[in-house]
């Protein structure tokens, strides 16, 4: 599908939707859990992935027209799956479901789309193979399709911490469940350090614990996940906020609230000062949950996204509007993505005039060098360009028409329906 973006003002309110890093943790925590209710869950395609993984290992999750997710979980001890595990487009899936799938005692086999299946996976193998599984790529380049064999028997694990934190998420809600639970070393920095918070978060709603040591992570073994009463909420999604507050700074004149933005764990709440210290009048009520953001003239800023690799595009289209550079550092990891974001960012804005220079490891945006204008962009498949190219597209000259619009569904699925709740003008087209 092709969105046509009118350049527009925005005003009133709107909602975040439920965080989809929480929901995908959610899921197969109840997956793990007995029976478990899941309040507010985001319902996309990649947690929907997510979902059907759980059905998979010997679960059921069943919706309700209001968000709510009744699941029983396969109590610790996933199944061998009847059919291949599709992950689709979902990396958090493909990543929490193989160590879900080291547990099982059999072989298990899990793919995903041709994006997916370019992304690596090789550390969490071999961390798998380290514990006594046997887990391998069968083209032999530790990307998708994969073969898990289990179930693991060992306790400590070594694995980088640099590549994605998602490994250790995944190894940290398995472990919960194994014998004797799991020592993880982590040999490099850990980077996008808030996910893994997340996970200790939710791991503990759902009364498990974990904790951070001087090494890495340690997680005790023989532990049931059972949430109080067997209930579990959804927060709002902090990096879905960024779109709002960034069509807000950029576009709304006459101010935008959005609701939904209780703090959590999140490091991508980082926005909301980010957009601030740009110069956009922010006002963050944290009991109400509520965000109040209104337009100014922006200033280019430099900003490391080590924990934040999902704000990069927001950030990348706010900098094409902001006088100076924006000078975003530490990306390199945000290169391993759906797509290569630093690229797709840098390529997608220079049709619509904007100059940029790309790094290894970082984008710098010059916006008092660029003039935005309406052009044909790529969404390259991925939601979050699809998303940041649309925000460039309320302040362009003339028409944005952005190409694979469709793939919003993967987070935000009413995305361009809150936009023109907001009074931006666009067009859907085939």
């Amino acid at each position: 599908m092709d969105v046509t973006i009118t350049p527009s003002r925005v005003a009133g309110r709107a909602r975040a939707p439920p965080s989809k890093s929480y929901t995908h943790r959610a899921i197969l925590a109840a997956g793990y859990a007995s029976r478990t209710t899941v309040r507010d869950a985001l319902w996309s395609a990649d947690t929907k992935a997510t979902a059907r993984a759980v059905s998979l290992f010997g679960g059921s999750v069943d919706r309700d027209e209001d968000a709510t997710l009744e699941i029983a979980g396969f109590d610790g001890q996933p199944g061998v799956p009847d059919d291949v595990i599709n992950c689709e487009n979902s990396g958090t899936t493909m990543r929490l479901v193989t160590a879900a799938a080291a547990l099982a005692d059999g072989t298990s086999v899990l793919t995903g789309d041709e994006s997916l299946r370019s992304r690596p996976q090789g550390p969490l193998l071999e961390a798998i193979a380290e514990l006594g599984g046997d887990a391998f790529s069968t083209r032999g380049n530790g990307q998708a399709p994969l073969v898990v064999t289990g179930p693991i028997s060992g306790t400590e694990v070594s694995i980088p911490g640099d590549v994605s934190s998602q490994y250790i998420t995944a190894l940290l809600m398995a472990g919960a469940v194994t014998e004797r639970g799991l020592e993880i070393d982590l040999e490099t920095e850990l980077k996008s350090a808030p996910y893994v918070d997340i996970t200790l978060e939710v791991l503990a709603d759902f009364g498990v614990e974990a904790e951070k040591t001087e090494r890495g992570f340690t997680v005790a073994g023989g532990q049931r996940y059972d949430p109080t009463e067997g209930d579990y909420r959804v927060p709002g999604d902090f990096s879905s906020i960024s779109y709002l507050l960034a069509a807000g700074a950029i576009a709304g004149d006459d101010g935008v609230r959005v609701e939904g933005a209780q703090p959590s764990a999140q490091g991508d709440k980082a926005i909301v000062e980010i957009v601030a210290e740009m110069g956009a009048d922010v006002d963050w009520d944290h009991e109400a949950g509520t965000i109040d953001v209104s337009a100014a003239d922006l200033e280019g800023v430099e900003v490391s996204v080590e924990d934040t690799p999902d704000l990069l595009p927001t950030i990348a289209t706010l900098g094409a509007v902001a006088d100076g550079d924006t000078h975003i550092t530490n990306a390199e990891h945000v290169r391993y993505k759906e797509t290569d974001r630093v690229s797709a960012m840098a390529e997608e804005l220079g049709k619509m005039g904007v100059e940029t220079t790309e790094e290894r490891d970082s984008l710098t945006v010059h916006g008092s060098e660029s003039a935005l204008e309406g052009a044909a962009v790529d969404g390259r498949g991925d939601h979050r360009i699809v998303m940041a190219l649309a925000l460039a597209g309320l302040v362009a000259d003339g028409e944005t028409t952005i190409a694979g619009a469709e793939h919003v569904d993967v987070s935000f699925p009413n995305f361009f329906e809150t936009l023109e709740e907001l009074g931006v003008t666009l067009e859907r087209g085939d």
